[in-house]
Formats: structure tokens, sequence, C-alpha cells
């Protein structure tokens, strides 16, 4: 007689309740949920931090500019996403509220590991209490320090996070990955590591990819505060990419 699945036993059908093997099977289908979103790649560089996203734009009538995949959580901190967006869009007003609260409280920038702590301690809270389900979206939140000091965390369903200098979610998260531990140095500049996110994006996800498609922020150690790459900046790099 074949074992029955997990399935047929109804571990999955609780957040709650535990395998016999020790897993939470609806926190690794959230995980999974992450793992079908578009791409987004976080790089951390000598004079400041960059994010690159795919937004996916596969409506020709669709508006690209009113989709941003990446989002302003203060001046000098970004956010962005891999899954269920809109579970995103809860997390990301959660944090910009937090950094204000922090700035009306202690009249200085609220500090990236505040923000992190404060979003996956959400996040876990989700993965124990019946009649919730875990979030199904991974964040990548980063920015530059009151010291200077350049931050790039992920945070997962679980409620997990980890510090990076380099790191991707989403579609093709494992083959971006490689091309980051070949191809990263701590040296980059913020121009390095946009070239370096948008080959990656070529590489692994779509060598016809148009400006369109991505979104670009960075901020730098000496001004702290958020910028975009507007069309004609995105297709200058992508085409100097594009001739390598």
């Amino acid at each position: 007689m074949q074992p029955m699945t997990h399935q047929m036993m109804g571990y999955d059908r609780a957040i709650t309740m535990f395998s016999p093997d020790g897993r939470l099977l609806q926190v690794e289908y959230a995980k999974k949920t992450v793992r079908q979103g578009s791409a987004a790649i976080g790089i951390t560089c000598k004079d400041g931090i960059v994010m690159v996203t795919d937004k996916r734009i596969m409506d020709d009538l669709m508006v690209p500019e009113a989709v941003e995949k990446i989002a302003k959580i203060d001046d000098h901190l970004i956010a962005t996403a891999a899954g269920i967006l809109s579970d995103a869009r809860v997390l990301i007003e959660r944090a910009q509220m937090k950094g204000q609260q922090h700035r009306v409280t202690y009249d200085t920038p609220v500090d990236t590991i505040t923000v992190v702590k404060d979003i996956c301690n959400l996040k876990q809270i989700c993965t124990q209490s019946g009649g919730l389900r875990p979030f199904g979206v991974s964040l990548l939140i980063g920015g530059i320090e009151n010291d200077g000091e350049v931050k790039l965390f992920e945070t997962d369903p679980t409620g997990i996070y980890f510090q990076y200098r380099a790191t991707a979610i989403g579609e093709g998260e494992p083959e971006i990955e490689e091309i980051l531990h070949k191809r990263y140095k701590e040296d980059m500049t913020i121009e390095d590591g946009i070239k370096l996110a948008l080959k990656a994006l070529l590489q692994v996800i779509d060598k016809n990819i148009d400006v369109k498609r991505i979104d670009c922020v960075y901020i730098t150690k000496k001004d702290r505060k958020l910028v975009r790459l507007n069309k004609e900046e995105l297709q200058k790099h992508l085409t100097q990419v594009k001739k390598k």
C-alpha cells in the first residue's frame, strides 16, 4: 500500500499543524508563490544601494509608468517584492508608518533593521495563528544608515531575515544568484550594480527585455535620497549591457 501524502492526511489544511517530519506546509506553499513572482534584485555598492526589478508588463494596453515595483519607505530606505504584490503593499505601508513614527518620536531617520524586524514579526505571527495565512511575499529592504553604512535585507514568508551584499528573489532566483556570486565585487559603483542587475535579467528572464518592463532605483551614500531612473537613462544602460 502506498504511503499517504501530506495533502491526503490534511497536514496542509491549517497553518498551525506540523507534518510528522516537522514542516509547515502552508508556509512552504507561500515560498513557492514567491518563486513564481517577477524577479527583483538588490545590490549594495561602495557608494550606495541599487534595486532593479522586472515589472512583467505583458499587456500592451497597460501603462508601464503606472507600475512601480520599488517603493520608498523613507528618503533613505527602499523596498521591493516578489510574490503576491497586494500582500507586499500592506507590509510596505506598515514600514512607511514605522518610519514616520520613528521620525516623530526620535527626530531621526529609522534604521533599516528596525523596519525589517517589525515586518518579520508580523510575518512570523501569521505562521502560528489559526485563521490566518502566511504572507505570500518576500521583500528586499535596503538603505543607507545614519553612519553611511549600506544595508540590504531579505525577508521571506516565515518571518526569517538575512543580510546580503547582493541577492535576488522571484522568478529565476537561483540562476540570478549564481550570476551575482560570480560577478559581484564589493568595490562596485552604483553604475556597475545597475549594469550587473540588467545583465542578469537579460540572461535569465528575457534576452529581449525592454525598458518598459524594468524598474530601477538607487540611493547614494552622499545624498541619501531615492533616485528612479527614467526610460532614457535605462535605455542607455540597457544598450551598453547588450553590446558587451
